[in-house]
């Protein structure tokens, strides 16, 4: 990540590390301005108010390496929006630049909205604020994540389709009610097709029979042309016909002194006269096609009127004329096939809903198979975080069959003994919360495919040897993934892979926000102020790391 003029970061600029990444510091130090940066990349609300004081600009940009599982999924939306992405090297850039009037968004260096920004970034972070519903908190994200548990993603995506199908088949059915006549319009469509079938139009007719009229309509004037150039080709005195007889007399009479004169002008001539009395024949023959016949005239003439008349009322084109014509026949064809049409519809509705019934029905007894499996071992990570009185049950509510099946879950949990169950969603301890959040996260490590996870503060509360094991399933659970998280205890920070510290220090009157990567000796600096300070502290520190590595190595 690179940030530059975000609230009290002039600048910073972290690379994570696979595995559990920890970042440290003192209360107010901008622990959670730099988690509150991550929100903003992956299209979280951006206002002004994030830019630092006396900066025109607020730029926060990240750079991705999508794992292999995400590859298809993540490259697909891209592909979609028209953005390029290389799925071989799999890198993905997000950046946003926030300035006092405007928000601009990029994928790759070219320009997308923020809701793509958001839907690429869900697939890529699961983040989870202090103060935030957590996403596990909602039903339908429980039951999505049981059913990647219980490997149910081809019954679940069964019942996608049929549901799919069952909203064509309804559509269909509703476009073609609409298209059934009442009485009123049965009978205009009735007279619509009379009129039209009585005409009988055909396609371009009133194009050809316009050429006609025309051609009629100027009869005497093609005759009378016709007859003056004859006249000037080759049937009048003086004609070009006979002129050209006199050059071919006198080129014989050349050809007589000297052959060699006249070479192939002859021939020539010869050919230019034949031209001429074809042309002469042609024009002649213009007479023959033009029709003096009144009768003939007149029928075009009504013919015309009949097609006006029509293209008048169902047009303005003649091939209006024929789509409304159509348009009506498959009216007319559905309402005399109404019932049968609509039993069809009824018996394939049937159908349909038997299917996503029988498939709901298998997807729900797959889950309740695995239900009571799930919350076991999550009760189990619970005991091992400090929850060992605690309990957990998945309740499920049958519900219409619809896309994800028939089952409505809800996680039921009590913290405490003798304390009633509850819905997840309705849990108020943050910390609890959020403990919870890091048992379901370590069960689901192999069925959640987002690949990094964001914890702000998942250790508020706790302490002692509960704390020690929370770090422990963090760093368990960045096997699977890369982990954020924000804590304020050793014994977690202490378990991290990578140690991240954020400090905040005073330059004249501006104050800033920095946050760097320790080395041994810092890390052991920062644990020992996180265990209280002074000497005692920092051996204590020093003899955890060190005994951490011991068992690790």
């Amino acid at each position: 990540m690179k940030i530059t003029n975000y609230a009290l970061i002039e600048s910073a600029e972290l690379e994570f590390g696979p595995g559990f990444n920890v970042v440290t510091g003192e209360s107010g130090a901008g622990k959670s301005i730099l988690m509150g940066s991550v929100e903003l990349l992956l299209g979280g609300r951006a206002s002004r108010g994030v830019l630092r004081t006396g900066a025109d600009r607020c730029t926060v940009s990240g750079s991705f390496t999508v794992p292999p599982h995400l590859v298809e999924t993540v490259g697909t939306l891209l592909d979609e929006a028209g953005i390029p992405f290389d799925r071989e090297t799999a890198e993905l850039q997000i950046r946003r630049v926030i300035t006092a009037s405007t928000v601009r968004n990029f994928i790759n260096d070219t320009p997308v909205g923020a809701r793509l920004l958001a839907e690429i970034g869900g697939q890529l972070v699961d983040l989870h604020g202090a103060n935030e519903q957590l996403s596990l908190t909602v039903p339908a994200r429980q039951l999505e994540l049981l059913d990647h548990y219980a490997g149910n993603g081809e019954l679940r995506n069964r019942c996608a389709e049929l549901v799919a199908a069952l909203d064509r088949l309804d559509e269909e059915r509703r476009e073609f009610d609409r298209s059934i006549p009442d009485e009123t319009e049965l009978s205009r469509l009735e007279l619509l097709a009379e009129e039209i079938d009585r005409v009988n139009p055909l396609p371009g007719e009133d194009e050809e029979l316009s050429a006609k009229h025309k051609l009629a309509s100027n009869s005497r004037q093609v005759i009378e042309t016709a007859g003056r150039l004859t006249e000037v080709l080759t049937d009048g005195e003086d004609s070009l016909a006979d002129r050209l007889g006199d050059v071919y007399r006198s080129l014989q009479e050349l050809a007589r002194i000297d052959e060699t004169l006249t070479g192939e002008l002859l021939t020539e001539c010869d050919a230019i006269r034949d031209e001429v009395n074809s042309l002469s024949e042609s024009v002649s023959a213009l007479a023959d096609k033009v029709d003096l016949d009144a009768e003939a005239l007149a029928a075009i003439e009504t013919r015309l009127g009949e097609l006006f008349t029509l293209k008048r009322r169902y047009g303005p084109s003649l091939t209006q004329v024929l789509d409304a014509r159509a348009e009506a026949a498959e009216r007319l064809a559905n309402y005399a096939r109404t019932r049968e049409r609509r039993e069809e519809f009824d018996a394939r509705r049937k159908e349909l809903t038997a299917e996503l019934a029988d498939a709901a029905r298998r997807l729900s007894e797959q889950r309740h198979e695995c239900a009571a499996r799930f919350a076991d071992e999550v009760r189990a990570k619970l005991g091992a975080i400090g929850f060992g009185k605690s309990r957990l049950e998945v309740e499920f509510t049958t519900v219409e069959p619809g896309p994800t099946g028939m089952d409505r879950i809800e996680l039921m949990f009590s913290a405490n003994a003798g304390e009633a169950l509850q819905p997840l969603r309705k849990i108020a301890s943050s910390g609890e919360l959020s403990r919870l959040m890091l048992a379901l996260k370590t069960v689901l490590a192999d069925a959640d495919s987002i690949p990094v996870v964001v914890f702000d503060e998942i250790d508020v509360n706790i302490g002692g040897e509960t704390a020690n094991r929370v770090g422990e399933e963090l760093h368990n659970l960045g096997r699977h993934r890369q982990i954020l998280c924000i804590s304020h205890l050793a014994q977690v920070a202490a378990r991290a892979d990578r140690h991240y510290c954020v400090v905040k220090h005073t330059e004249g009157d501006r104050t800033f926000s920095e946050s760097r990567l320790l080395n041994d000796r810092e890390r052991a600096a920062e644990i020992a102020r996180m265990l209280g300070g002074g000497d005692s502290a920092l051996v204590h520190a020093r003899s955890i790391l060190r005994n951490l590595r011991a068992t690790r190595d």
